[in-house]
């Protein structure tokens, strides 16, 4: 899939970890569109899409999860309409055959990287089992055949880790990994991008500085220290 979108400055490597590595808003806002035009979710137009890992059920409860986290709203598609379990049936086969090649100790911030994709296939076709398990035990019907209301209740258990109990923390895991790829791979498809809208590199007559009320978020965050993705200390720390 997206390498065949690929250009000379970014490989389909690089991307993909950029991708695993940031939150989906900061890839849609890097102001290269090189990399958007590389990393949209929306399947080639060349003909229809061959699955590399999922086999017909759970390609069925991957479009029915990624279409609970992200529905169509009056704003835009929903997230299998925008391509994402394309892009994440592609982003699995990428990081199995990568990991295939990885034997060999890695130094420095790829670690990490590495060290927590590791398992990525197990995690999400394990998840993907549990919601079936769990929906025959509750409902006697599969996830994908369950009513919507009952697919709610379900992921209720495993959508707020806070809340969550404690022996469902492996499928919580696995929630908000699925989460975080369907949220990455949507907002980096033509229909996330313009849904956002990402403005690309544009001119402007007049550059009149960071919004002010973004910037006074920034500014709080930064004064307090920031954890996440990317950590900063407190300014003057």
């Amino acid at each position: 899939m997206a390498e065949k979108n690929e250009t000379p400055s970014v490989s389909r490597r690089d991307i993909f970890q950029i991708l695993g590595a940031v939150p989906a808003a900061a890839v849609v806002t890097g102001g290269h569109d090189h990399m958007h035009m590389a990393a949209q979710a929306e399947p080639a137009a060349k003909g229809p899409y061959k699955r590399e890992t999922f086999d017909d059920h759970q390609w069925q409860t991957v479009h029915v999860l990624c279409d609970l986290i992200i529905p169509a709203d009056e704003r835009s598609v929903s997230a299998s309409q925008a391509g994402v379990p394309e892009f994440i049936d592609d982003w699995i086969q990428f990081r199995t055959e990568q990991d295939s090649k990885d034997d060999e100790p890695k130094n420095g911030a790829e670690d990490d990287f590495h060290v927590k994709d590791r398992d990525l296939r197990a995690e999400i076709f394990g998840g993907l089992m549990w919601l079936d398990r769990e929906s025959t035990k509750l409902f006697e019907k599969n996830f994908v055949s369950a009513s919507v209301d009952q697919q709610k209740q379900l992921l209720d258990r495993i959508a707020y880790p806070a809340k969550a109990a404690k022996e469902d923390s492996q499928w919580v895991a696995f929630f908000t990994q699925f989460r975080s790829l369907t949220v990455g791979g949507f907002f980096s498809s033509k229909a996330g991008v313009a849904d956002l809208p990402y403005l690309g590199n544009r001119a402007v007559a007049e550059w009149k500085g960071c919004d002010p009320k973004v910037w006074a978020v920034i500014e709080e965050r930064m004064k307090n220290g920031y954890k996440g993705i990317l950590e900063a200390k407190p300014w003057g720390a």
